[in-house]
């Protein structure tokens, strides 16, 4: 989903992209995170288009390389510098995540007017407002539009985990730079993320029973485990003990994780599945953390060959503007296309969700992230007061539907 990211480790890979590695020199990257990215997403757009019962848990393995990466770039930070810039890091976010997703909001509103059911785009406006907030999650519990069996309607449904991640950022930097400081810092950081990441399990333990899973599914306290677990595990402690694995040992050790977390995507039943809210989902998150872990630290060997291979990276390029895209086109598309369904219909969402991610990629993501001409200096303000002006300019001017509009009233049918 998002993220560029970070960790200790050496290059894997002569072209390799993205990932910095947490403790690692400026600009190291690690390609196995990358096809780990791009697995996660393929889960998800295979569980979403009815596939792959287990694949929205491609959401978790985001959620800890988040943890791990942002980690692992303000501990360097912190390291180089003696400080954490806070306001340059929030600035870099928003740089990464807003700009394509403000994109993909005014599109997806646009698409829906245009193709949409009336009641599809009515909550569509209703729920944009939540997603410029970052806090869509919370009205969704707000409102118990339950992620197994409400999101049907709503072409922002997945945004959930976007705000998740969004508000993880505004708030762990804060506990990193004040924790993090002087000798022990890392050590101090660690204990707070395990310590954590058992809260966050205490709490999901806690709401798991509700007969109404949104709450415990979306909620930021109760999923903030994964993203803890991927902290952790940037720490120098558990780095070090992580060197300490042999590489053929760290080569089996990846292999049965990574098959153990396919056979979860394959085999999971949803929110039916037994154990998922009891403990089920931090163990899944456990198992990501310490695969990307050892990865991270040992990318040369065969299973890191592997994850990192051509297919998975690219694919893991473009997993956050794929991810905003899937979503809103799976919805928005007829159940049938040239008469047919099933996969026939899932390789042309696919098909039309690849070239959308790209173009949002190499127009808005690349040029903004890496501060071309027009996004930087005395352009960018403009350009930045421009797309909000558009965005709020769109929601505001798409015609808000009547409720019940185009239905029959019962009543006049059977007047005499």
């Amino acid at each position: 989903m998002s993220s560029s990211l970070p960790l200790p480790g050496t290059r894997s890979h002569r072209r390799p992209r993205r990932g910095p590695v947490p403790g690692g020199p400026p600009g190291t990257h690690i390609a196995p995170l990358d096809g780990l990215r791009g697995l996660a997403v393929l889960a998800v757009l295979l569980f979403h288009a009815g596939h792959l019962s287990g694949g929205f848990l491609g959401v978790d393995l985001f959620f800890v390389l988040s943890g791990f990466l942002i980690t692992g770039l303000l501990l360097r930070e912190a390291a180089d510098r003696g400080r954490i810039g806070l306001t340059a890091f929030w600035g870099r976010r928003a740089r990464r995540l807003l700009p394509a997703l403000t994109v993909v909001g005014v599109g997806t509103i646009l698409l829906t007017w245009a193709f949409g059911a009336a009641s599809v785009l009515l909550f569509a406006l209703e729920d944009a407002p939540w997603v410029a907030a970052q806090a869509v999650n919370w009205h969704f519990v707000a409102e118990q539009i339950g992620y197994w069996n409400a999101s049907g309607s709503r072409v922002f449904a997945h945004l959930w985990s976007i705000a998740v991640e969004w508000q993880f950022y505004l708030a762990w930097p804060l506990v990193v730079a004040l924790a993090g400081r002087g000798r022990g810092g890392q050590r101090r950081i660690a204990v707070l993320a395990g310590a954590g990441a058992l809260v966050s399990l205490v709490l999901m333990l806690h709401y798991g029973d509700a007969v109404d899973t949104t709450r415990v599914y979306e909620g930021t306290d109760t999923r903030a485990f994964s993203l803890l677990l991927g902290a952790l595990a940037a720490t120098a402690p558990v780095r070090r003990l992580i060197a300490r694995v042999p590489g053929r040992v760290a080569d089996v050790v990846c292999a049965v994780l990574a098959c153990g977390i396919g056979a979860a995507w394959g085999l999971t039943d949803g929110q039916n599945a037994p154990g998922l809210f009891r403990g089920g989902l931090f163990a899944h998150s456990l198992a990501a953390a310490v695969l990307i872990a050892l990865l991270a630290h040992a990318p040369d060997t065969r299973a890191g060959r592997l994850v990192g291979s051509a297919v998975p990276r690219r694919l893991g390029e473009l997993s956050y503007s794929l991810y905003l895209w899937h979503w809103p086109i799976y919805l928005l598309l007829p159940q049938t296309v040239f008469g047919f369904g099933g996969w026939w219909r899932t390789a042309v969402a696919i098909g039309v969700s690849l070239p959308a991610a790209w173009l949002t990629k190499v127009c808005v993501e690349d040029p903004v992230r890496f501060r071309a001409r027009w996004a930087t200096g005395r352009r960018g303000l403009p350009v930045l007061a421009a797309a909000l002006a558009v965005a709020a300019g769109v929601w505001a001017a798409v015609p808000q539907p009547q409720p019940g509009a185009g239905t029959v009233d019962i009543g006049r049918l059977t007047a005499p």
